[in-house]
């Protein structure tokens, strides 16, 4: 069942896709209402899921879960998985690469490779205080309070 994201409590469980370019405001339409379509339906067991997403930046995919009402399970995270591989897909680009990093740089979200933003840690062209996404945030609370932070506030920090 799809739920305005807002509405989610704080303790649902979060899946953050972040994607390698930002999409355009087409794609964006589209993208809203292919996630409307799989939120009402998705179902873990035969129960409805309350969940909610929000597309943050133009750029990244957040899909929130009460699991207070049902809770995922592998069938119904391998459906979530399927519907983001087919998102990839059809807009060539990826969603599900875990090995890249995205940071702010002034008001734009850059998107590197974790190798590339090594090397820019240690050239110091990014620094503790670089504000970076922490996509491994895990309930919607961490989310909106742990995942933009500085570096030196993250898993980020081991390269600074």
């Amino acid at each position: 069942m799809l739920i305005d994201f807002k509405d989610l409590p704080d303790s649902s469980r979060i899946w953050i896709y972040q994607a390698s370019r930002s999409f355009s405001e087409k794609e964006l339409t589209e993208i809203r209402l292919e996630l409307d379509a799989f939120l009402k339906d998705w179902t873990a067991h035969g129960s409805d899921l309350n969940a909610g997403y929000e597309i943050p930046y133009n750029r990244f995919i957040v899909i929130a879960l009460d699991q207070n009402v049902a809770g995922a399970t592998g069938c119904s995270i391998d459906a979530s998985v399927r519907f983001i591989q087919a998102l990839e897909q059809k807009y060539s680009v990826d969603l599900l690469d875990k090995m890249n990093v995205s940071y702010k740089q002034g008001e734009f979200v850059a998107y590197k490779t974790l190798l590339d933003f090594k090397k820019m840690a240690k050239n110091k062209s990014v620094s503790k205080n670089t504000i970076v996404f922490n996509n491994l945030v895990t309930n919607k609370e961490e989310y909106l309070n742990h995942w933009e932070v500085p570096a030196e506030e993250s898993w980020h920090a081991r390269f600074m």
